[in-house]
């Protein structure tokens, strides 16, 4: 009998983490949600910091750091264009958007495509060799891939906060030009004595 190697068993744990990560980015990216206080938060800090160890992983070559500053750049564009195609729906249950289908179905399918032929790379076609975290600071397209979708969910994540600061900031205005009306007919309905 042939014992598992650690590669098969770290594959075996991966797989169904990185399926169930998949399947709740793509119901994220398509359908409507409710706008969370602190999810554009932490992915305005996460991404950041990723693309900084990234840079620092990179930082000998050039070329590759160019590919994910123009990825980065590009992704900025697809996040602002995709605000622009997002449905905002203020509510009394609360504040809810639907991004864009075809962008999000685009953005997930790209990030599926990477991980699997990544998987194909590391695991089929040189098992043996050693590999470890630079590798995917090697890779010009991993690269891209990444500051694309990073500079995607940065843009979106400020365009999302900016959206709730202004629909927040309408509601206190509006509440505010309320309780001075129902202030002014109180103080007309008052008899004076």
């Amino acid at each position: 009998m042939q014992a598992t190697g650690s590669t098969t068993v770290t594959l075996m744990v991966l797989l169904p983490l990185i399926g169930w990560r998949v399947y709740m980015r793509f119901r994220r990216m398509v359908g409507r949600q409710r706008l969370s206080k602190v999810r554009p938060w932490i992915t305005l800090i996460i991404f950041p910091v990723l693309l900084l160890l990234l840079t620092l992983a990179a930082h000998q070559h050039v070329e590759r750091l160019c590919w994910l500053a123009g990825a980065v750049g590009l992704g900025s564009l697809l996040g602002i264009f995709g605000l622009s195609k997002t449905r905002f729906e203020p509510t009394k249950k609360g504040l809810f958007y639907t991004p864009n289908a075809h962008l999000g179905i685009a953005l997930s399918l790209l990030f599926v495509g990477r991980i699997i032929y990544r998987f194909v790379e590391v695991y089929a076609i040189d098992p043996a060799a050693p590999h470890d975290m630079n590798d995917f600071a090697r890779s010009p397209i991993t690269l891209a891939v990444f500051g694309l979708l990073a500079g995607y969910y940065v843009a979106y994540a400020i365009g999302l906060i900016r959206w709730r600061r202004r629909v927040l900031r309408a509601k206190r205005r509006r509440e505010a030009v309320d309780r001075d009306v129902a202030d002014d007919y109180m103080k007309e309905d008052k008899p004076t004595t």
